[in-house]
C-alpha cells in the first residue's frame, strides 16, 4: 500500500462560498463494521499529550475521535459540535520541556484503547506527530559539523505552526450553510482552489454529525493566506447542451447526470490529483480487528504540486473507511526533503551536498534556513 484510493466514493457537485470550495464525497454503501464519533474536551482545546516516559507536547486538542468496531455503533450516539464565534488563533505541535507545568487536559498517547472494541485517537495529531518525528534523533555519529546539542538532543524541541479552522476565512460560513448530500461520507476542502484537506468517514450519519468539526481542525499557513487574500472561485454550474426541443424530463435528467459525471472526472484529475496520484510512506499505528489505523508521509519533492500528510483507517481489502489530511507548505516540504537527504547521507554534509548536486556551503545555508541552526557547531 503506497497510494490513497478512494474506492466506493463518488465526487458530487461542488459548492462555493467566496474562496472556499467544498466537494462532497458520497458512498453508495457505508463501510460495514466501523463507526466514528467525537469526544469533546471542556478546556477549549488546549491540551498536553503524553507520548511516553518524560515525553510530551503541548498543542491545541479540541476533540478526539473514537473508532468503534464492536458492532454496537448503530446504537451509539455520536457527539456533534456547534458552530459559533471564536477568536482567530494559531496552534503549534511543540514538544514541551520536561519541566513544563501546564494546567490543561492530559491525553495519554495519540491512540489509546478504550473498553470494548473502541480506540480513541487524536485526529491530525497522529499525522503531525509523524512529521515532527521525522529523523528526530539527529546525527548518530559525531561528525565535526554537528554541535553537542545535536548529538545529545537531536531535533528537540521541534515545532510547526498551524491555524485553527475558525481563522480560515469563509470556512465556518461555508460549513454552516452548505447542503449535506444524501449518502455523503466525506468532503474535500479547497481554499482558492488549493486542496486544503480531505475528510472521509465510514457512515453518512457519522459525517452529518462530524461535518462541523472541520472548523476545529488545523490548517497550514498557505491555506490561511489563500482564504484571506484569494479571490472568489467560480461555482459549479451544469450547462445543458443544445438539443431537440422540447426537452423531456428524462432527457434533462440524463443531461444533468452527464454534467455531474464530467465534473467528477475533471475534479479527480485536475483538483485532487496531487493527493491521489502521489506515493506515500505508510506507518501502521494500530490494528483494530479487520481495520488498521495508519499515518502517512509524502515523498517530500520540493517545487512540485501540493503534498499532504495524514491518517487513514482501511479495512482488510484496503478500502478507505476514514481519512484526514493536512496540506504542507513549501517550507515544510523543503525541511522534510533536507532531513531525508541528510539522513540518507548518514548526516555527512559533504555526502549530502553531492546527493543534492550542490556545495557544502549551500547545504549549511539550507540547514540554517530550515531553522536547524542549533544542530550546527559554531564556526569562527
Amino acid at each position: 500500500m503506497n497510494r490513497l484510493e478512494l474506492t466506493g466514493l463518488t465526487t458530487g457537485p461542488a459548492q462555493v462560498w467566496g474562496g472556499i470550495r467544498l466537494v462532497p464525497l458520497v458512498r453508495e454503501q457505508p463501510v460495514g463494521g466501523l463507526r466514528l464519533h467525537e469526544e469533546l474536551y471542556s478546556d477549549h482545546g488546549h491540551g498536553v499529550v503524553d507520548l511516553g516516559p518524560r515525553t510530551h507536547y503541548a498543542s491545541v486538542v479540541p476533540h478526539g475521535f473514537v473508532a468503534d468496531w464492536s458492532g454496537e455503533g448503530e446504537q451509539s450516539a455520536a457527539y456533534g459540535t456547534q458552530l459559533g464565534a471564536a477568536a482567530d488563533s494559531t496552534a503549534g505541535n511543540r514538544p514541551a520541556p520536561r519541566t513544563a507545568r501546564l494546567q490543561r487536559h492530559r491525553h495519554h498517547r495519540m491512540a489509546k484503547r478504550r473498553p470494548g472494541d473502541r480506540l480513541r485517537f487524536l485526529p491530525l495529531h497522529l499525522a503531525l506527530e509523524g512529521y515532527l518525528a521525522l529523523h528526530f534523533g539527529g546525527p548518530a555519529v559525531a561528525w565535526e559539523e554537528w554541535s553537542r546539542q545535536a548529538l545529545r538532543d537531536g531535533l528537540s524541541p521541534r515545532a510547526e505552526d498551524a491555524y485553527l479552522g475558525w481563522s480560515v476565512r469563509g470556512l465556518g460560513d461555508a460549513l454552516r450553510v452548505f447542503e449535506i448530500h444524501p449518502g455523503q461520507c466525506g468532503v474535500m476542502v479547497y481554499a482558492a482552489d488549493a486542496l486544503a484537506a480531505a475528510f472521509v468517514l465510514p457512515h453518512p450519519d457519522d459525517y452529518r454529525l462530524l461535518h462541523p468539526s472541520l472548523v476545529e481542525d488545523l490548517y497550514g499557513e498557505l491555506i490561511h493566506q489563500y482564504a484571506l487574500y484569494g479571490a472568489p472561485v467560480p461555482d459549479f454550474a451544469a450547462r445543458i447542451p443544445d438539443g431537440p426541443q422540447p426537452w423531456s424530463l428524462a432527457a434533462l435528467r440524463a443531461a444533468a447526470r452527464e454534467c455531474e459525471r464530467e465534473w467528477a472526472e475533471a475534479h479527480d484529475t485536475l483538483f485532487a490529483g496531487e493527493l491521489l496520484d502521489s506515493s506515500y510512506a505508510f506507518d501502521r499505528v494500530y490494528r483494530m480487528g479487520p481495520f488498521t489505523l495508519w499515518r502517512f508521509l509524502p515523498p517530500f519533492r520540493p517545487g512540485g504540486a501540493g503534498q499532504h500528510i495524514g491518517e487513514t483507517i482501511t479495512d482488510h481489502k484496503g478500502q478507505v473507511a476514514y481519512l484526514k489530511t493536512f496540506r504542507l507548505s513549501e517550507a515544510q516540504i523543503r525541511r522534510g526533503h533536507l532531513l531525508h537527504r541528510l539522513a540518507d547521507a548518514d548526516w555527512r554534509i559533504a555526502a549530502a551536498a553531492r546527493a543534492l548536486g550542490t556545495t557544502e556551503e549551500e547545504v549549511v545555508r539550507r540547514i540554517r534556513a530550515a531553522g536547524f541552526d542549533s544542530l550546527l557547531r559554531a564556526r569562527a
